[in-house]
């Protein structure tokens, strides 16, 4: 038995990153809107009755460790679905969604192979299955697991589990991949050092938040208002990447004078993103940052 699965990348529209709190035993609380782009990986998955009960992952562009976010996912979903047959799976993943870029290639991965083992073994995918399993996995999988037809947007808050879906808007982004490598771990730590900086001033880190009630009001704005003034859509990482990332900052900049409406970075970098008011633009974006960027529209 063998299933093919597409699995789409999503992009941050606004990621606000609250310093570390008690309430979320030392993790952060954050606040974003999670919208899914047309740029796919693609998994092919074979299901074998050999009695190993394992699951073996291979990637056409990466070498990946022998314990990675599929492995992790098919464990935890035979620990929670108390599976404890034979059956064994082999992946194959052909990769377009960047490693490090911010665009939750792995969490994708994760919630719709998650889907297929439901499938497989039929177990069905109840609320509480699926948030043990992204609880264990990574808190990005619980926005793709939460839509309902498996790409849309979403109002995502908490620790990545509080996922509200919402009407999705049809928007042209040109993504830009800058040649730095963005590891989520590298970015917290330096959000972490900025924050301690600005609590030891006396300042706040939060002060330009927007408040999240306003997040969905502002997405159904016109695209060019959604940067402008005190209170906007930003991301919390892109300040302390682009310090050390200038690519980041440039990309940024770029796309902004190809004409796009919005521009800043998806999650933890590094890739940026523009907003386009039609598909032309989008199109003419993409010729002109061809020669300078790896860029695709999305």
């Amino acid at each position: 038995m063998s299933v093919r699965i597409l699995s789409p990348a999503k992009i941050n529209i606004g990621l606000q990153v609250y310093p570390k709190s008690g309430e979320y035993a030392g993790f952060h609380r954050i606040e974003s809107i999670f919208q899914t782009v047309e740029l796919f990986d693609e998994l092919f998955v074979e299901f074998s009755d050999d009695g190993m009960g394992r699951c073996v992952v291979s990637c056409d562009s990466m070498k990946l460790p022998a314990e990675n976010t599929l492995t992790k996912t098919f464990d935890s979903f035979r620990k929670f679905a108390s599976v404890n047959d034979g059956r064994s799976v082999s992946v194959s993943i052909v990769k377009r969604i960047p490693s490090g870029g911010g665009l939750g290639g792995g969490s994708s991965n994760a919630a719709f192979f998650l889907k297929a083992l439901s499938g497989m073994y039929g177990v069905p995918l109840t609320r509480e299955l699926s948030f043990s399993v992204a609880g264990e996995v990574g808190s990005d999988v619980f926005f793709f697991l939460g839509l309902k037809d498996g790409t849309g947007a979403a109002l995502v808050g908490g620790r990545g589990e509080r996922v509200s879906e919402i009407e999705c808007r049809k928007l042209w982004f040109v993504l830009v991949f800058p040649d730095v490598f963005s590891s989520t771990k590298e970015a917290y730590s330096l959000l972490d050092r900025s924050y301690g900086i600005l609590e030891e001033s006396g300042e706040s880190a939060v002060s330009d938040f927007l408040p999240f009630g306003e997040f969905e009001g502002l997405y159904r704005k016109d695209v060019s208002l959604w940067g402008s003034g005190g209170l906007g859509f930003k991301n919390s990482f892109t300040s302390v990447m682009l310090e050390v990332h200038p690519e980041i900052k440039d990309a940024i900049s770029d796309l902004r004078e190809a004409g796009a409406a919005f521009s800043d970075m998806s999650g933890s970098g590094s890739t940026v993103f523009g907003v386009f008011g039609d598909v032309d633009s989008a199109k003419k974006a993409v010729a002109s940052l061809g020669s300078k960027w790896k860029c695709v529209l999305a």
